[in-house]
């Protein structure tokens, strides 16, 4: 069985080899996803607006 003292030892080191974004670059990486989350549900609402409309075409073509 694996020492967990040593386990975390070795966690902690690693961790301090990572290199963490900069503020800067955490708000830019931020904004660029809530703009992707904006457009892609803008595109849905479109999309199923449309979805809507035809599907209400079809069915009054039948009345």
């Amino acid at each position: 069985m694996a020492n967990p003292i040593q386990f975390l030892q070795e966690v902690r080191s690693e961790a301090k080899k990572v290199t963490w974004p900069s503020r800067r670059e955490t708000l830019i990486t931020t904004g660029l996803v809530v703009l992707m989350v904006i457009a892609a549900s803008l595109f849905f609402v479109v999309v199923d607006w449309a979805l809507r409309l035809g599907v209400g075409l079809m069915l009054q073509v039948g009345k």
